[in-house]
């Protein structure tokens, strides 16, 4: 019995050693600090980015003295990259921190801007088959406050459907039709793959017309979200993209996984290139 009793109080004597030395000088834990270091939700990168957010997650206001302090920005803003990432050297990294928190012209992000697109991966079934969809959304002001809207939608599966309406494709009406009562377009719904080309010319197919028709006559049924990822354009000259990290360690959680500069009159072309909007 006596022996039983050694033994235990060995046991718990080692996990109070093995405890004692996870705690840090503030009393956290190293599992809570890789915790708060966590970039858990978009709205605490936010905060983190403009320095409105101490190092455990509680919320600055604009009376508090470290309130976007350039200090505790720089501080933060060098773990909210993607560390681990091949796409972003350091020389940019330290170029983009030193350009937003210039004294005279700090920069900073707003939630409430159209300036950024939440970029959705989904899974449908597309009569009865799995389809990859990209769901493109922006925030939109309304009466009370704000929302999320669908700006647009892209899929392998739609592109495929459609030509390119070129110039110089052999498909056309006779200019001379009119004098026919248009009797000859029955050669348009002769061959569906074809029809496009006898449209406007510049016509764009619209996708997002098309993914809510295929809803509402229920061939295109919603299975899961696959991936999440924000494009990020309010920092004039600068681009960059946020992705969430599900990893150990400090670096994680909703991280910059690529950035770059770019001049402002041609963020309106990445744009369109990232959305699909043709």
């Amino acid at each position: 019995m006596n022996k039983i009793i050694i033994i235990l109080a060995l046991i718990f004597a080692n996990e109070i050693y093995a405890y004692s030395q996870t705690i840090k000088n503030n009393g956290v834990t190293e599992d809570e600090s890789e915790l708060y270091a966590s970039t858990k939700q978009i709205n605490q990168f936010f905060r983190r980015f403009n320095g409105e957010e101490d190092l455990y997650g509680e919320k600055y206001y604009q009376k508090d003295s470290l309130y976007r302090n350039i200090n505790l920005r720089k501080r933060y803003l060098s773990n909210l990259f993607d560390n681990k990432s091949e796409k972003i050297e350091d020389s940019t990294k330290k170029s983009f921190i030193k350009y937003i928190t210039k004294k005279k012209e700090p920069l900073f992000l707003d939630f409430y801007s159209k300036n950024w697109i939440a970029e959705v991966s989904t899974k449908f079934k597309y009569k009865g088959k799995k389809v990859d969809i990209l769901i493109y959304f922006k925030i939109e002001k309304q009466k009370k406050g704000y929302k999320w809207i669908i700006t647009n939608v892209y899929s392998n599966s739609f592109d495929k459907m459609f030509f390119k309406n070129d110039e110089g494709n052999s498909k056309f009406l006779h200019p001379m039709s009119h004098e026919l009562d248009f009797m000859n377009i029955n050669k348009i719904f002769r061959d569906k793959k074809y029809i496009e080309y006898y449209t406007v010319k510049g016509y764009k197919p619209d996708y997002l017309t098309l993914f809510l028709f295929e809803l509402k006559k229920s061939n295109l049924k919603f299975v899961t979200i696959t991936k999440v990822k924000f494009h990020i354009f309010q920092i004039k000259n600068w681009y960059f993209e946020i992705y969430q990290y599900n990893r150990k360690g400090y670096n994680s959680g909703w991280l910059i996984s690529n950035i770059f500069r770019i001049e402002e009159t041609e963020k309106t072309k990445l744009i369109k290139l990232i959305s699909h909007d043709k």
